[in-house]
């Protein structure tokens, strides 16, 4: 049986079950088996469809081993995950998360998690420059400077000075979001030309690249909450990103460190080779490409990178980094570093 880590459930109509220890995807009615995949080294169970039932004993199974349950509308968007009540259980990092926010612990956590963001994307667009020098020459100096142009934004954090992260906010997501439009910007221009892409959407994209970088996020979403709950900490106490009821803002946080080395880098990867990323006619992916996309981004998680002098898994260091973020919250950590990918 194949050593299956990410479980997608992708298809109407169909139940989760277990079974002399491994979880069965079989269609109602007919009871045909669709997949299955051993509890022993399953970490995540991914679920991108509507008409999904799952049996009790398939729940219990994957709290009991730690595997997290994410559900996913058709846009990527996370709207529910199962997981051990247990997790959540934590006291006194959660005191300390939540009164770091009214000292200079959310300041220094905010501008962090901006300036990992800003870096990371230098750096991306460093990583689309390095194999153009030859060429495309033109296209590898306006990268390189686009990068620099991005980088230059930090200067803005550094100059900051505020005692609360209410009073620092506007000015750091100034910054941020400026460094964002020209990061984009190279983006589009180490893109095929022949994808006329009209540039970064968010909210109603209806275009192929927009949508898979949406879906993308989704689904790491789903793996950044998770180690923020192991590491204790609660995924909507945020520092960078306001408050609102329902808005998971320390996901949001943390997550910004990991955007352009997990999904922007695998969807342009995509695009950029050919991949096909097909659509509904509303606009969303189809379902083989909403699957498509979810076990690449979920395969990303397993590549190595270089952290703190010693190569890892993405996925380690995203757990690792949750467990930064918590001891420097309770003081344990003198400064919290954002994660930067090399190039």
């Amino acid at each position: 049986m194949p050593r299956t880590q990410n479980l997608v459930v992708d298809e109407h109509g169909v139940h989760v079950g277990r079974h002399s220890g491994r979880l069965q995807v079989t269609r109602i009615g007919t009871g045909e088996r669709i997949a299955e995949a051993p509890l022993l080294f399953l970490e995540n169970v991914v679920v991108a469809s509507t008409g999904v039932s799952f049996s009790s004993d398939a729940v219990q199974a994957c709290v009991e081993q730690g595997i997290p349950i994410h559900f996913l509308d058709s846009l990527g968007r996370p709207y529910a995950a199962v997981y051990s009540a247990g997790l959540t259980g934590t006291v006194l990092t959660r005191r300390e998360q939540m009164a770091a926010y009214h000292d200079a612990r959310g300041v220094a956590l905010a501008k962090a998690f901006a300036e990992g963001k800003i870096r990371n994307q230098a750096n991306t667009l460093k990583y689309l420059a390095k194999n153009r020098k030859e060429t495309e020459p033109d296209l590898y100096q306006e990268l390189r400077l686009l990068a620099g142009e991005v980088l230059d934004h930090l200067a803005e954090l550094d100059r900051l000075q505020a005692d609360r992260v209410d009073d620092a906010r506007a000015a750091i997501l100034s910054a941020e979001g400026r460094a964002a439009q020209k990061y984009w910007d190279g983006v589009r221009k180490a893109l095929r030309q022949d994808l006329d892409w009209p540039g970064r959407r968010t909210r109603g994209a209806k275009d192929p690249l927009n949508s898979a970088l949406n879906y993308g996020y989704g689904v790491l979403y789903g793996q950044v909450e998770r180690a923020l709950i192991l590491a204790g900490l609660d995924p909507y106490g945020g520092y960078l990103h306001v408050d609102r009821p329902g808005k998971p803002s320390l996901v949001l946080d943390l997550i910004e460190e990991f955007r352009q080395a997990v999904v922007d880098r695998t969807v342009i990867g995509m695009v950029n080779k050919g991949v096909a990323i097909q659509q509904e006619a509303d606009g969303g992916l189809t379902r083989e490409s909403r699957r498509d996309l979810a076990l690449r981004v979920l395969e990303r998680l397993e590549a190595m990178a270089r952290y703190e002098k010693k190569e890892h898994p993405l996925k380690h260091i995203l757990q690792m980094q949750a467990r930064h973020l918590a001891t420097y919250i309770r003081g344990e950590r003198e400064v919290y570093t954002p994660f930067v990918c090399t190039w």
